[in-house]
Parts: C-alpha cells; sequence; structure tokens
C-alpha cells in the first residue's frame, strides 16, 4: 500500500514529534520501510560509553556481567574484550580465558552494542568505536577499511588513501562509511578532527569520573537520523515540531550542509504519520497476517527463540500451472518478507517457510530475490540455502527491541501464549477443585466465582454434569457470575 501524500519516487523520511516520544518513518519510492522509536523515559543504549564495575565473573560462559548503573547488570562476552596489555591476548589466535581478562570489582570502560532486550540485560563491548557522516572511529586499532557496500575500486583505493594519509596525523582507526562515495578529502578531515575532539572529551570524562556510570550517550533520535540515513536518495526529511526541525538544521549545517535544504517544518493541522497513511501500516505491523497483492499471503509467528514466517498462496490461483503460481507467489512472497524484516525490526533466527518449488532454479531465483530485497536493510543478515525440508534459514543482526516489543507487552489473559482455555476446559479444572475442597473439608455449600462465560457454560452445556456432581458430593453448588474475572480465573468458597 502507499503511504506518500504527494507525486514522486524519492524516498523521505517523516518525523514525529511528542513531548515524550519521537517516531521516524523512512519511506522509500512511497511505501513505508522502517520505523524507529525513541521514547524519553527509554531512550535506546547502543553507541552509550559507560564506566562500569565487573560485578561477577562466568567461567562456564567465558563472560562477566557489569554494573553500568542500569536496572539490570550488562553482559560482557569474552570476545568483545580488548586486553589490556599485548601480553594477554593469550598467543594471538586463541582467546584467552575470561578469567585472564577481568576480575571481579575491577572497573572498565565498555560501549553498549545490543539493548536490553526482554529479560537480557545490554551487551557490552571494550572495543569503543565512534560514528560520524562519512566515518566510525576505531579507538583501539590502527586499521583503515572502507564499507563493502561502496562497490568500485578504484572509489575504495581512494578513499583509503584519503583515511591513510590523514590518520598518520590523528591516530587511531577507521572505518570509511556507505555516505563517504564521492566525498571530498577536506570533508574527510573534518569528520577526523571532530571524531578525534570527541574521542579528547571522553577520555578526559574516564580519568575524571569517580565512579561507575555513563561518560558518553549517542545523539537522540532525530539527530542520529541526520548521521545514519540520509543520502542522495532521500528528497526530502518532513518534521512536525519546529524546535526540533531548528535543532536538525543546526546539526545539519554543521555537519551534513547538503542536507540543510531538503529539511522541512511540517505545519499542517492533519497529524503527519496520519497523512502519509504511517499509522495504519504500524498497526497492521503489530498483526500476524500480511496480506500479497497476489491473493496469498505471510503469516508471522514471532516468540523469544525465533520468528518464524509462513507463505501462503491463498486465494491465488495463477494463469499457468502449479508450479509457476507457486514460483510467483514465492518471489512476492520474497520482497514481502525483506520488508517486513526491517518494517517490524526482527532480530535473532528467522524460518522462512516458502511454499515448496520442486525446480533448484526457482529455489534459487527466490534466494537472489529475498538478498536484493534485504539490500537496502542497515543489519546485517545471513540468508542460507533451502533445506531438504524446504525450510530458509536466516540470522538477522538484532541491536534494539523489535517494533513489537517496543509497543506492546505480553497479554495478561493469555500470558503471552497466545491463547486462552475454552469455558468447556475451565469448567472441568473447577469440576476437579471440587471434588479436592469436598475430600479435604465438610462444607454445608459451596460458592463458585468465575468469569460470566463460564458460569454460562456451567448452568447451560454442563447444567447435567453440574447436576450429577451435586448429587456425588452431596453438596449444592452456587454460581456467581464476575464480570471483571478472566475466563481463565475462579475461585471457590467454601460456606
Amino acid at each position: 500500500m502507499s503511504t506518500r501524500a504527494e507525486g514522486g519516487t524519492g524516498d523521505e523520511i517523516l518525523i514525529n514529534v511528542t513531548p515524550r516520544e519521537t517516531r521516524v518513518a523512512v519511506v522509500e519510492n512511497g511505501v513505508l520501510q522502517e520505523i524507529l522509536i525513541e521514547r524519553a523515559d527509554k531512550r535506546g543504549l547502543v553507541g552509550n560509553i559507560y564506566k562500569g564495575r565487573i560485578c561477577r565473573v562466568l567461567p562456564g560462559m567465558e563472560a562477566a556481567f557489569v554494573d553500568i548503573g542500569l536496572d539490570r547488570a550488562a553482559f560482557l562476552h569474552v570476545s568483545d574484550i580488548r586486553p589490556e596489555t599485548a601480553s594477554e591476548n593469550g598467543g594471538g589466535e586463541r582467546l584467552p580465558a575470561i578469567t585472564e581478562l577481568v576480575r571481579e570489582g575491577q572497573e572498565r570502560v565498555v560501549q553498549v552494542i545490543k539493548d536490553p532486550i526482554g529479560t537480557k540485560g545490554a551487551r557490552l563491548t571494550t572495543h569503543i568505536t565512534l560514528p560520524s557522516r562519512f566515518l566510525v572511529f576505531l579507538a583501539d586499532s590502527e586499521v583503515a577499511g572502507v564499507s563493502v557496500k561502496i562497490d568500485g575500486e578504484r572509489e575504495r583505493q581512494r578513499l583509503k588513501e584519503v583515511v591513510n594519509a590523514f590518520r598518520t596525523e590523528y591516530g587511531g582507526g577507521y572505518i570509511v562509511r556507505t555516505a563517504a562515495e564521492g566525498a571530498e578529502s577536506w570533508a574527510l578531515r573534518a569528520d577526523m578532527q571532530f571524531l578525534q575532539r570527541l574521542w579528547a572529551s571522553i577520555q578526559e570524562r574516564i580519568t575524571q569520573a569517580g565512579g561507575i556510570g555513563a561518560l558518553y550517550e549517542d545523539l537522540p533520535l532525530a539527530l542520529r537520523v541526520l548521521r545514519d540515513f540520509v543520502g542522495d536518495s532521500v528528497e526530502k526529511v518532513r518534521i512536525d515540531s519546529r524546535e526540533t526541525c531548528q535543532r536538525m538544521l543546526e546539526f545539519a549545517d554543521k555537519f551534513v550542509p547538503e542536507m540543510v535544504p531538503r529539511l522541512e517544518h511540517y505545519p499542517g493541522e492533519r497529524p503527519i504519520f496520519e497523512l502519509y497513511g504511517i499509522e495504519d501500516e504500524i498497526q497492521r505491523a503489530l498483526g500476524k497476517k500480511v496480506p500479497l497483492k497476489s491473493g496469498g499471503y505471510l503469516i508471522v509467528d514471532q516468540t523469544e527463540a525465533m520468528t518464524t514466517i509462513d507463505v501462503n498462496t491463498g486465494a491465488y490461483v495463477g494463469h499457468r500451472n502449479l508450479e509457476e503460481t507457486i514460483f510467483k507467489t514465492n518471489l512476492e512472497a520474497a520482497a514481502a518478507i525483506a520488508r517486513q524484516l526491517r518494517l517490524r525490526n526482527l532480530g535473532g533466527i528467522i524460518i522462512l517457510d516458502f511454499i515448496d518449488m520442486v525446480s533448484e532454479e526457482h529455489q534459487q531465483a527466490v534466494l537472489k530475490a529475498l538478498e536484493k530485497h534485504l539490500e537496502k536493510d542497515r543489519a546485517k543478515s545471513h540468508i542460507s540455502q533451502v533445506s531438504p525440508l524446504g525450510l530458509v534459514e536466516m540470522t538477522r543482526k538484532r541491536t534494539r527491541e523489535s517494533l513489537e516489543q517496543v509497543l506492546c507487552e505480553p497479554c495478561p489473559l493469555c500470558d503471552g501464549r497466545g491463547s486462552i482455555k475454552t469455558a468447556e476446559t475451565v469448567c472441568y479444572e473447577i469440576f476437579r477443585e471440587l471434588l479436592r475442597e469436598t475430600r479435604q473439608y465438610s462444607p454445608r455449600q459451596f460458592v463458585v466465582l468465575a468469569a460470566p462465560d463460564v458460569v454460562d457454560a456451567m448452568l447451560d452445556q454442563e447444567s447435567h454434569s453440574v447436576a450429577q456432581l451435586e448429587a456425588f458430593i452431596g453438596i449444592p453448588i452456587k454460581f456467581q457470575a464476575e464480570a471483571l474475572y478472566t475466563r481463565e480465573q475462579y475461585d471457590v468458597v467454601l460456606m
């Protein structure tokens, strides 16, 4: 479905700001592809730098828990620890034991690389990195690398030479970001100077910090958008807050001057997300079923362990033969899956159940289509071949909570199971409870408090069973409907 309010095919970024929440919608060729949400009392932690204290070392997991001043201790794996001295590297190839690198009570400077998700704390590294418009500064390295998304060998060589020429002056390691393609050497040097000043200020805070706590916090979401998202393909960035727009203009004027004319305040009465159909798209992204234009559909099932996506032909019957119908449905599904992964921010292990294809040529074409549609995805992903069971296993890097985890919580009625017991099942549970109570006590009467639909079932479909039970135990049973009770909730009162 199109989410654009105007013509054109360029990409747009829409920013909705309220006092406690900022939402960013990335619209590519008229279709919403990504939604980012940041709330004042729950800002993302990725990129933040802390002075932390090792509170527990786990040799069996080759990891440690670190107190950085948050509600939950953060997780630091041995592979994410930089040895403090060269002699601690365990001989180069072999990873040293966690006990060789850290000890309880020790203070270390760490950076968050993954937000707390669910019951898990944040994940940390001691390899500090600082991003700017064109570069990523590596505090503990001397390498100069170039993003793999920059294809031209001549341009890659040029960028590497520019960085190496300035690196001897400023020190540290650098990775050239995709946005640097075609950038002038003076712009890269300006970025280096900015990163060096920022790193110097952080080092000063490290020496002055008296205890655990934050040393550096990443930019707010609205400004991160200008640093991380914008490029030649972005035609407009529309912001519905005049104050935020002004801050973004000042930031862009200093760091991303080419974006200044593309920033635009949206003054309309109608909410910007409503105007572009974003609100409806968000609601659809929280559902399990994703319709395809052909009549087929996807079923997206997100669990803590993994996400599964099932492809179905639905009402699509095709015009030629079954194999062609399946192939076309799977091709359309590949594009829809790539979009849903970004839109819902699904990460970790993902199992794709495409409709079974006999032709290996069709299987490879569907995999290539999926890879192509994921090219614009900023999160790294790895796709396996089709398994003997016809499944495609893939992983997508998870650094922050999914859209569902940000906006929703487990259902209090089913406790996140996605289903609740039938009224009939609860009736039989109550029967068993009444028998248990009869054996332990000698009541004159039972009063059962339960949800209205359970009481209705007792007095209607199960009335004969209730009469038999009363005759068997010799105790009268009364039922009282409680409107506030959930279906699985009941109480048996002895009179």
